[in-house]
C-alpha cells in the first residue's frame, strides 16, 4: 500500500511541475514557449510513461487509440465552443460553456466505449 502511495505522489508532482511550468512561461511572456509547452499532451506523456511502466505497451497503444478518438468527439468540440465564445461572453464562461460541452461528448463516447468494449474496454 505504502509503495502505490509513493507512487500516486511522483504521478501528481509530475503532472503539477509541468502545469506550473506552462503557467511560468506564460506569466513571463514566453508566448512561444508557453504555447509549445501547451501543446504538449502532458496528462497523456505523464500517464503513459506510468502505465507503460506498470502495464506495459499494448495498454498504452489501447490507451492512445481511445484518447486519440475521444479527442476528435469531445475536445475539439471544446476548443471550437472557446474559441468562438470567449470574445462575445468572456473566457471564463466560454471555459464553462466548453467544458460542459466537453464532458457530455466525452461521457456518451466513453459509455459507448465501454458498452461496445472498444480499446480492451471491458
Amino acid at each position: 500500500m505504502w509503495n502505490l502511495l509513493k507512487e500516486y505522489a511522483v504521478y501528481f508532482l509530475a503532472g503539477g511541475i509541468v502545469t506550473t511550468v506552462i503557467v511560468a512561461f506564460e506569466n513571463s511572456n514566453s508566448r512561444l514557449l508557453s504555447g509549445f509547452a501547451t501543446l504538449i499532451p502532458v496528462f497523456t506523456l505523464v500517464a503513459y510513461f506510468f502505465i507503460g511502466e506498470s502495464r506495459g505497451g499494448a495498454a498504452v497503444a489501447q490507451h492512445a487509440w481511445l484518447v486519440l478518438i475521444g479527442t476528435i468527439v469531445s475536445w475539439i468540440p471544446y476548443m471550437i465552443a472557446v474559441a468562438i465564445l470567449a470574445p462575445k461572453i468572456g473566457s471564463q464562461k466560454a471555459i464553462l460553456v466548453g467544458l460542459i460541452i466537453f464532458f457530455i461528448l466525452a461521457t456518451i463516447y466513453l459509455s459507448l466505449v465501454g458498452r461496445l468494449g472498444f480499446f480492451g474496454a471491458k
